[in-house]
């Protein structure tokens, strides 16, 4: 019954903030059903129609904690206690008395205050994050992918003050940096799985936990590692028990960009690419019956997913928040974005700044937009080696943007380069997918960017250096009846294979986000057993008192 009281609570302080909202300057988020036209009905009138707009929205947040209790108990949990109409109404004035909160976020007034961190909430989930006012922010602001502040194992009250903070179930509106950005256009899969904080935290906790694994010996970051460029150091992926899978695993930045996952694109989204590893017999080796039963024992991870997910711990919702973590790992600027921005804007003012006093006194402005141009440039600097590199990069000589083009340096497409054909039974790639013949031996354009940091390369982790796949493109590839026809035989000097390796190594090579790897949930007996010895100190510092 108590539990029950603190749920109504807590739905009606937001559904009163989310009309406070509404009342407000700013674009009103989303209503829905009833709500929506209660609202709509509303909207021009004088005082007395506000106070009837905002009886109808409190009318739906007890409507959805009806509908909350109702999926509890049919999913075999105690029939629903419904508080007294009093109580009702006295949960309501003193959630519209504690309605303002401070909050760090840079956004229009309105959003909740903060939830019960000691209420054994059911899952308010999508439908109290839709009412909550969007944030804009950068993939790469590192507080995305800081874990739980703290040290050492997330321990239940951590996790439960963290969730109860407002920020952490704000839906994010993402942006990519410098260099990236010019592909915002083309990110996937954000209508279909929304970021938040708690999501991506969560993510964060799944990627580099083992006990996904069969026996707890295999994480994600196990082929997909921050210090190897999320990819592995390995020519094939391992994983339980050392197995040895057939290709080498490919980087999971910037994946944000990317619809179809893996080297053969069997995979149609990030989310579907999360699953397959675990049920996979030579990674993690583990069922997605088996995972779940496994998470189930981690009340930290019950918890979370009840508050993120609205249908809770499933093997779908895992892969949401995996995903979502995945989503901001990309590549910060490298040098060539900051030496191009400077180029761009030195041919087109050329006149302009021969004479820079000049401009300083005749447009300033201008001036300024230059002088912070050279100064970002020269921070990030790129050798004369790595500019003609990049030059022949896009050039018709070396081809190489027949591929490796757009923002992220890959068409997302699949190509016969011929590595691996001469085999006696080569690995047929795409084909196997498609069944179109164009795709035997076919594999995806991985991205350059970051590309020094993910050796080995090509789809069998063949070629163990870049001065190794540039010699291979050079050759054009190694003849067969499916090479694609982008590969060809390349006039290229010595100076010029050089320079190629250093544009790569050196004008590509960006900062990738810094992550929290160590912050994990306990073990359900190691938690208890925690909890009681802390739980004994209290009681003797409290006696001792």
């Amino acid at each position: 019954m108590a539990r029950f009281i603190v749920v109504v609570v807590v739905l009606v302080a937001i559904a009163l903030l989310a009309n406070k909202y509404l009342l407000g300057d700013g674009d009103a988020p989303p209503a829905k059903g009833k709500a929506a036209a209660k609202q709509d009905d509303a909207k021009g009138a004088d005082a007395k129609g506000a106070d009837a707009k905002a009886d109808a929205v409190v009318e739906d947040a007890e409507e959805l904690a009806v509908d909350a209790a109702a999926e509890k108990a049919a999913a075999g949990g105690p029939a629903p206690e419904f508080p007294a109409e009093d109580a009702g109404e006295e949960a309501a004035a003193d959630a519209v008395a504690s309605a303002d909160v401070d909050t760090d976020l840079e956004q229009e007034p309105g959003i909740e205050p903060k939830l019960d961190a000691a209420a054994d909430l059911p899952a308010p989930g999508e439908k109290i994050t839709k009412m909550l006012p969007a944030e804009t922010v950068q993939l790469s602001d590192p507080s995305l992918t800081a874990g739980i502040p703290g040290e050492g194992e997330i321990t239940l009250e951590e996790m439960e003050v963290w969730l109860a903070e407002p920020k952490n179930h704000v839906v994010l509106k993402p942006e990519l940096p410098l260099g990236l950005k010019a592909g915002e256009a083309e990110m996937k899969g954000l209508d279909e799985n929304p970021l938040t904080r708690a999501k991506i935290e969560l993510g964060r906790q799944l990627y580099f936990d083992p006990r996904l694994s069969s026996d707890a010996s295999v994480s994600c970051a196990s082929c997909h590692a921050p210090e190897t460029g999320y990819a592995a150091a390995t020519k094939f992926g391992v994983g339980v028990e050392g197995q040895e899978g057939n290709r080498n695993s490919p980087t999971a930045y910037n994946r944000i960009l990317s619809g179809a996952q893996f080297w053969d694109g069997r995979a149609a989204s990030l989310e579907e690419q999360a699953k397959g590893p675990i049920a996979n017999p030579i990674e993690m080796s583990n069922t997605h019956e088996a995972c779940i039963e496994c998470l189930r024992g981690i009340p930290g991870y019950v918890k979370q997913f009840n508050l993120v997910f609205e249908d809770g711990l499933t093997i779908d919702n895992v892969a949401k928040a995996i995903a979502s973590f995945e989503r901001t790992l990309v590549t910060g600027p490298a040098p060539w974005d900051y030496y191009t921005e400077l180029d761009n804007f030195q041919q087109q003012y050329a006149a302009d700044i021969e004479d820079l006093d000049a401009l300083k006194e005749e447009d300033e402005e201008l001036y300024d937009e230059y002088m912070a141009l050279k100064k970002a440039s020269d921070d990030h600097p790129i050798s004369e080696s790595a500019i003609r590199g990049g030059k022949l990069f896009f050039s018709e000589q070396a081809g190489c943007t027949a591929c490796h083009l757009g923002a992220n340096f890959t068409d997302e497409k699949y190509h016969n380069l011929g590595v691996g054909m001469d085999a006696k039974e080569p690995d047929l790639g795409r084909f196997v997918i498609s069944n179109e013949e164009i795709d035997k031996g076919a594999f995806k354009t991985p991205t350059c960017r970051n590309v020094a940091q993910t050796a080995p390369y090509m789809h069998d982790g063949s070629q163990a250096t870049l001065e190794e796949v540039v010699e291979w493109y050079a050759k054009g590839g190694h003849p067969n009846a499916w090479l694609s026809e982008k590969v060809k035989k390349l006039e290229l000097s010595d100076q010029d294979k050089a320079d190629l390796v250093a544009f790569m190594k050196e004008g590509l090579t960006g900062e990738l986000p810094q992550v929290e790897e160590d912050r994990l949930l306990p073990d359900a007996e190691v938690a208890k057993e925690k909890a009681e010895e802390e739980l004994k100190e209290e009681k003797a510092e409290a006696k001792a008192a």
